[in-house]
């Protein structure tokens, strides 16, 4: 089958298309520069498109099995750090999230062999802060922070291929686990210099999931002709940050000293903090429901997997 990847050169559509081509699938990676996209498998290819139509790329849709859209501006930026949340860098992400459902939708309505399913990328940040609420894909309507309504209008955007008779899943992360990119490379940082801590309270809820019970769960919901809606693609046993920041500890064999007070992160990074001390009991319900299995249920055997331990 061939699968479109919009936003394909990023650390999970690279993932995803290593998963697909393993298996014989050909893969399209859309990029705005893919001439930089090297290294592809046999199989896979990069195509250029302009990140907001479907010039271009819209007629390899036709008889594609499925478009994975991924495409948006990353939350946290190009850099190491994560970049302030300026009223510019808002608009810029939302816009781009729209956009790039607008042109899924647009090159599957022109298609007249219409893939059997979209996949739309999301976050659990759909929710909002929830507490110790477990959030379910029942849980709504979403929050009203500024990730949730990124969530929402991404969520939103390729709504339209459902009308068309497209099954569409809404993949909804956690905080995947990988060394090659993403969050956890920050989290690891303080613990490999000795000065490891929670944050705030420590009772928020980190919904952390193995970057490849992550992968897996993409392709169970590609391959899957009954899965369709939003899914929490995260761990069905979610840490709180106090967990989370003792058993890496634990493992790595790291101390773990009192916490950052929320006013010094909101003071170094804005409202950037609010995505490590705001957080969601998010609880992968529908998966389990539908059979898939974890490989990485548990966060101290998937902290050693990851560390080598």
């Amino acid at each position: 089958m061939r699968v479109i990847i919009t936003g394909g050169s990023g650390l999970i559509g690279r993932a995803l298309t290593e998963n697909l081509a393993q298996d014989g699938h050909e893969v399209i990676i859309l990029s705005r520069n893919p001439a930089k996209v090297s290294g592809l498998p046999t199989g896979a290819q990069a195509v250029a498109w302009d990140a907001s139509t479907s010039a271009g790329w819209g007629s390899l849709v036709e008889g594609s099995h499925a478009v994975v859209n991924l495409a948006g501006e990353s939350l946290k930026g190009t850099g190491f750090l994560p970049n302030r949340w300026t009223q510019r860098r808002k608009k810029e992400v939302r816009q781009s999230c729209l956009d790039a459902g607008a042109a899924v939708v647009q090159a599957v309505q022109a298609a007249s062999h219409r893939p059997q399913v979209v996949v739309q990328a999301s976050a659990v940040g759909f929710y909002g802060p929830l507490g110790v609420e477990a959030a379910t894909e029942q849980a709504g309507p979403p929050g009203q922070d500024f990730l949730a309504g990124v969530c929402a209008g991404w969520e939103a955007s390729t709504a339209g291929v459902e009308a068309m008779g497209v099954r569409r899943v809404i993949a909804r992360t956690g905080l995947p686990l990988s060394l090659k990119g993403g969050a956890f490379p920050l989290l690891l940082l303080p613990f490999r210099l000795f000065t490891g801590n929670t944050f705030g309270s420590g009772r928020q809820y980190y919904p952390w999931i193995h970057f490849d019970d992550h992968v897996a769960a993409l392709r169970f919901l590609i391959d899957s002709p009954q899965a369709s809606g939003p899914y929490n693609l995260s761990a069905p046993n979610p840490a709180t940050n106090r967990e989370f920041a003792h058993t890496l500890g634990r493992v790595m064999r790291r101390p773990t000293w009192l916490p950052v007070p929320r006013f010094a992160l909101q003071l170094a990074l804005g409202e950037v903090s609010t995505v490590v001390m705001d957080g969601q009991r998010a609880v992968p319900e529908k998966l389990m429901k539908e059979g898939f299995k974890f490989g990485f249920p548990n966060l101290e055997p998937a902290l050693k997997d990851l560390l080598g331990k």
